[in-house]
């Protein structure tokens, strides 16, 4: 993997689309952090706009969730992973130093009462729901590699195809030291911003399934937060009703 790094962001994008998506948030992180290394795994080296990254690495793999692979092979001592429907909108400041005390940082699911978010292979209590897998700070040596292999071995021996009951499981079982990160490091509702005065905090990585809306051929491409707060308002009032009430805030 040649050098070694203090800290850096990686991605793992396989297809067209997903690449699309890592290089607008490679740019979000050049404006909003200027320095810091990012690097792309991927199976479409010769993509536009992949050049932008400082380092673009083969993915090892066709596994259906090859960023479990990717993780360890990462360059960089304090890693951040970040899926490639995210926007760093501001400063990451002191964020990698959690790893010099925590081998993992990452934060809740927002989506805690549904029971797709209490799946696993044995219940655990409501309060310790699946975390999200798709913004990761973490340790990268041999402890994080251990687990993060355990983590491929399970998942590979599961019923479903998403990661993260399998995470819930493996970190209920896990002796590892991990943080839940604040929900402005992985912030999967820009409405809550609404809610927030200027003193609650600062929103940093905004990570939203919206921004995907172009995959599935819905229309333009979701660039700016006012385009996604409106969506999600849209998207929300159209939840709520299916559950049969009204949104709260039409109550």
């Amino acid at each position: 993997m040649g050098e070694t790094m203090r800290d850096g962001v990686i991605l793992v994008a396989t297809g067209a689309g997903y690449v699309d998506l890592a290089v607008q948030c490679l740019a979000s992180i050049r404006h909003s952090n200027p320095g810091v290394p990012v690097d792309l795994f991927t199976d479409l080296p010769d993509a536009p706009g992949v050049d932008g990254f400082d380092r673009v690495h083969p993915v090892p793999s066709t596994h259906p969730r090859v960023k479990l692979e990717c993780l360890s092979k990462a360059r960089f001592d304090r890693v951040l992973f970040l899926d490639c429907d995210t926007l760093v909108i501001a400063p990451l400041g002191d964020l990698f130093d959690l790893a010099d005390r925590f081998a993992l940082s990452l934060a809740h699911d927002v989506r805690r009462r549904m029971e797709l978010i209490q799946d696993g292979t044995h219940p655990t209590p409501y309060a310790f729901p699946q975390l999200n897998s798709g913004v990761m700070l973490y340790r990268n040596d041999a402890e994080m590699a251990a687990f993060f292999a355990e983590w491929k071995r399970r998942y590979e021996g599961s019923d479903g195809d998403r990661d993260q009951p399998v995470l819930k499981d493996l970190l209920w079982d896990s002796d590892l030291r991990f943080y839940v990160l604040p929900p402005e490091f992985n912030l999967r509702r820009v409405t809550m911003l609404d809610a927030w005065e200027p003193l609650d905090a600062v929103p940093t990585i905004i990570h939203s399934h919206r921004l995907l809306q172009h995959l599935r051929g819905r229309g333009a491409r979701v660039t700016t937060l006012d385009e996604l707060r409106a969506l999600e308002r849209i998207a929300l009032e159209e939840e709520w009703r299916a559950d049969g009430a009204d949104a709260p805030w039409q109550r």
